[in-house]
Formats: structure tokens, sequence, C-alpha cells
């Protein structure tokens, strides 16, 4: 069976925001930790989802439209 496509670049851009709004994290953690006392602890974050998250993020996207597949059966 053939794995379906995004009909469009606009539709796939709005799952891809939908998903991210989702997640939260990104916006309601550091809020979290700045006002509580943390605010130290941002700058490392910040780091971490510049070098580690968001390149991360592309290599899903690349591997996803390079093989075709889900997450799971890329690996397999």
């Amino acid at each position: 069976m053939p794995r379906a496509r995004w009909s469009s670049r606009t539709i796939f851009l709005f799952a891809a925001v939908g998903s991210a709004v989702g997640l939260g994290n990104i916006w309601r953690f550091p809020y979290l930790a700045y006002e509580y006392g943390g605010g130290a602890f941002l700058i490392p974050y910040f780091i971490a989802l510049i070098v580690v998250g968001i390149p991360m993020l592309m290599l899903e996207f690349a591997l996803g439209q390079k093989l075709q597949k889900g997450a799971v059966d890329a690996f397999v």
C-alpha cells in the first residue's frame, strides 16, 4: 500500500504548526522556570533547543521525505 502524501505545502505547514502548538513546552517551561527563580537555566535550555532540538526536527523531516516511511519503519 503506498504511503499517503500531503496534497500541498500549505496543508503540511498547518499540520506541523498544529503539532508544535500542542507541544507547548517550548513556551510554557521557560516561562515557569523564569517565574519561579530558574531564569539562569534558560540559557542552556535555549542553547540545547537550538543546537540539538531544531537539527533533530530537520533530520526527522528529511528522513521522512527521503524514505517515504513513518518514523518506526524508517529505522527498521
